[in-house]
């Protein structure tokens, strides 16, 4: 579903998280409703209400003139709705094969969420990840990413470069009161998903694009058992590469041309969920 889509391509194309989730960081925002117990203490002593921040980029003014007059079902009860939806969208093939369907509404509004911050919980991808492991090579002294690693996102960044952009939009503007509702019990009642959404995807827009190899290594865990799976605790080298974004990291490990690939179909979704004018964002270019 068009910006939806996108940032869910850049989960899928992970195929396992590669960077070490075991350290201390804080959990990703729940998708469930705060306690009551934690509402009624704030209810006894009520902090000013801030400001309703103003909307960036209605989702409304994309709109049909003449609304479906089919109603959306609630929430928690959308998941039949959706995923024939998203068979209409996608076909019944390797597209649909990769999607997990369960709370698929929840699932893309938590991961777009995260994929702006430091940590993408992979318990809540709406996606499957891509078969396979990250791989390395030695580069003289260093470690790097290796060029056929790549390789394992190439038929998944091809399928993402055929989706109909027109089509998903107006699928994702359809259903654009379910994202809201999820993104509003994520934790963000004042927010709008929109807003959140382009600004993630100007985040990965902002991703560096690296002119050789990226150095990585190992993290030190100490303690007496060996880790039965090294590969999924490779940081970057480079402190300013590794203080990016869960997105970010997620694009420079899958290749600089399918960053630059996909990318270019960020923007178009872009342009498409805002409104703007084909082009008011550019793709990135070629080196």
């Amino acid at each position: 579903m068009a910006g939806a889509a996108a940032l869910v391509v850049i989960g899928v194309a992970t195929g396992g998280w590669m960077w070490w989730q075991h350290r201390q960081v804080a959990p990703p925002a729940s998708v469930e409703a705060e306690p009551a117990a934690v509402a009624s203490a704030v209810a006894a002593n009520p902090a000013p209400l801030p400001a309703t921040p103003a909307i960036q980029h209605p989702i409304e003014r994309l709109a049909p003139a003449a609304p479906s007059s089919q109603a959306l079902p609630l929430l928690d009860q959308a998941d039949a709705v959706v995923t024939r939806d998203l068979t209409e969208l996608l076909g019944t093939g390797p597209a649909m094969r990769m999607l997990q369907l369960d709370g698929f509404v929840r699932r893309v509004v938590a991961t777009v969420d995260n994929l702006g911050r430091a940590h993408a919980s992979a318990r809540m991808w709406p996606v499957l990840p891509v078969e396979g492991r990250f791989t390395v090579q030695r580069d003289g002294d260093a470690e790097v990413i290796a060029p056929a690693n790549s390789a394992r996102y190439a038929a998944f960044v091809r399928l993402v470069e055929s989706v109909d952009t027109a089509r998903a939009v107006a699928l994702y503007v359809k259903l654009y009161p379910l994202f809201q509702q999820a993104y509003q019990d994520l934790g963000y009642p004042q927010g709008y998903f929109n807003d959140r959404l382009v600004e993630v995807i100007d985040s990965l827009l902002a991703t560096p694009e690296p002119a050789g190899p990226i150095a990585v290594h190992l993290t030190d865990v100490k303690g007496p058992i060996a880790s039965q799976r090294p590969w999924l605790r490779y940081e970057f080298v480079d402190p300013t590469l590794q203080a990016l974004p869960a997105g970010s990291k997620m694009l420079l490990r899958m290749g600089p041309d399918n960053e630059r690939r996909l990318k270019a179909r960020l923007v178009q979704w872009r342009n498409a969920i805002t409104g703007e004018r084909a082009g008011a964002v550019s793709a990135p270019r070629r080196p």
